[in-house]
C-alpha cells in the first residue's frame, strides 16, 4: 500500500471520526457499530505501519478528537498500540491527556490510570506505576486485582522479596481461584507457584549467612504454597546435608521424585554426598536406576553410567552407555562413550577416537543444556525464573535426544 493510499485511508477514518462525535449526543445503535468498526480500523492501520507513516496523521488526529465517554475508547486504543510499537512517550502523553479531563466518570479514570501505569512499567519508570498502582489497588475494585498482578511484576522484577510475598498473599486472600495468572504479562502461571519461589528466595539469602532457623521457616512456607516445589527440596536437601542431617537430606532430595521427575538430575550431585558420607554408594545406584526405567532421561543415563565407572570400572560403564544409546541415543551420551573408548584406545584408534570427540563436543557446545517448556528459551544453565517468559520452574535440563 503506497503513501497515498494510507494518507487518504487516515483521512477518511478522520472524517467518519469527527462526524461520529458530532453525532455523540445522540447516538444511535448502527452509530455505535460504526464507531466501534472506526477504532479497529485505526488500530489495524497503525498496526500494520510500524515504520511511522502515519505518525503525523495521528498526532493531529488525537489533538483533534474531542475527548468524552464515546472517544476514550479511541484514545485508550491508540495509547496501547503505541506502547506496543515501543513509543511509550506518546502513549504516556495520550494517558495523561485523559487523566487531566474533570469530566469523565471514575470508571473510565481508573481504566486510564491503569493503561498509564502500564506505559510507565514499559518506559522502566516502576516508582511511577508502582504508586499508581498502589492508589488503584484502593480506589477500584474492578481494577484492584489487575493492579496487583502488576505490583507483584514489578517487586519481582525488582527483586523485593518481602512486598512480593504481601502482593502475592492478598491475591491468594481474594476470591479468585488460587490457580489463577501471576501478571497480565505471564499468563497462565499460578500465585501459590511463585509465591513459593519467593520463600525460596529468601531461603536463600538466610543459608548464605548460615541463618538455618529463618532458612527452613522459609522452605516450610513454601512447601506449604506448593507442595510440588521442587526447589524447597533442593534447598531443604543442601541445609540438612550441610548440618549433619544425612538422612533428612535424602529424604527431601529424593521427594523430588514424586514432586517433578524431570528435576531428578538437579539432585544427583547432592544426593552422592549423601550416600558417600554413610558409605552406601550402591543405594543411589539402586535409586537412579529405579528412576531411570520410569523417567528416562540422558542425564540419568550418564549419573548411572558414572556410579558404575566409579563402583566397577570403565568397561561395565561403556557398555551400560553402549545399550542405553541403542534405545535412547544422546550427544552427551556419545561423548561419554568415547572418553571411556578412548582411555583404553591406542595409536590411530585413539587418535580417531580423539577427533571425533572434539567433534561431538563442538555439537554440544551448541545444544542448550536447559529449555523453557513455556517459551522455549534455552541456555546452559538452570534459572528458576526463564529470563524470556519470566514464568518459574518451566526451564528444565534437555531429556535427550539424538540431538541433544
Amino acid at each position: 500500500m503506497n503513501d497515498a493510499l494510507v494518507f487518504l485511508l487516515l483521512f477518511v477514518a478522520i472524517a467518519i471520526g469527527w462526524y461520529l462525535g458530532r453525532r455523540s449526543v445522540s447516538p444511535q445503535p448502527v452509530g455505535s457499530k460504526q464507531r466501534s468498526q472506526y477504532y479497529k480500523d485505526l488500530s489495524y492501520l497503525l498496526d500494520v505501519h510500524p515504520d511511522g507513516a502515519v505518525d503525523s496523521g495521528v498526532d493531529s488526529y488525537v489533538s483533534n478528537l474531542e475527548v468524552n465517554s464515546e472517544t476514550l475508547e479511541a484514545h485508550i486504543t491508540i495509547g496501547n498500540v503505541l506502547r506496543k510499537r515501543g513509543e511509550v512517550d506518546r502513549a504516556i502523553r495520550i494517558h495523561r491527556n485523559l487523566l487531566a479531563r474533570t469530566d469523565l466518570p471514575p470508571a473510565r479514570v481508573h481504566e486510564a490510570h491503569l493503561e498509564l501505569a502500564r506505559d510507565y512499567v514499559a518506559a522502566g519508570l516502576l516508582d511511577r506505576a508502582e504508586q499508581l498502582l498502589l492508589d488503584l489497588a484502593q480506589e477500584s475494585s474492578i481494577q484492584c486485582r489487575p493492579s496487583l498482578l502488576h505490583l507483584q511484576e514489578i517487586y519481582q522484577s525488582e527483586r523485593d522479596w518481602p512486598k512480593a510475598i504481601a502482593v502475592a498473599r492478598t491475591l491468594l486472600s481474594s476470591d479468585e481461584s488460587r490457580d489463577d495468572v501471576l501478571g497480565v504479562t505471564v499468563p497462565g502461571q499460578s500465585v501459590a507457584v511463585a509465591l513459593s519461589h519467593y520463600h525460596c528466595e529468601l531461603a536463600t539469602k538466610a543459608l548464605e549467612v548460615n541463618d538455618e532457623a529463618l532458612a527452613r521457616r522459609e522452605l516450610g512456607e513454601a512447601l506449604a504454597q506448593d507442595a510440588q516445589c521442587v526447589r524447597a527440596s533442593l534447598l531443604l536437601g543442601e541445609l540438612e546435608l550441610a548440618v549433619g542431617n544425612v538422612k533428612r537430606a535424602i529424604t527431601a532430595l529424593c521427594r523430588i521424585r514424586q514432586q517433578n521427575p524431570d528435576y531428578i538430575p538437579e539432585s544427583i550431585p547432592l544426593l552422592r554426598q549423601c550416600y558417600e558420607s554413610i558409605g552406601n554408594a550402591s543405594a543411589l545406584q539402586t535409586y537412579l536406576r529405579e528412576c531411570l526405567d520410569v523417567t528416562p532421561s540422558a542425564p540419568l543415563v550418564l549419573a548411572v553410567a558414572e556410579d558404575l565407572r566409579q563402583s566397577t570400572g570403565d568397561a561395565a560403564a561403556a557398555e551400560f552407555l553402549s545399550g542405553q544409546l541403542t534405545d535412547r541415543p544422546s550427544l552427551r551420551g556419545l561423548q561419554r562413550l568415547i572418553v571411556l573408548q578412548k582411555d583404553s584406545a591406542e595409536g590411530a584408534i585413539r587418535s580417531n577416537l580423539a577427533v571425533l570427540q572434539l567433534l561431538v563436543e563442538r555439537l554440544i557446545e551448541e545444544r542448550p543444556a536447559y529449555r523453557c517448556g513455556h517459551c522455549g528459551f534455552s541456555g546452559a544453565h538452570l534459572h528458576w525464573s526463564c529470563p524470556g517468559c519470566k514464568h518459574w520452574s518451566t526451564m528444565k535440563a534437555n531429556r535427550g535426544s539424538a540431538l541433544e
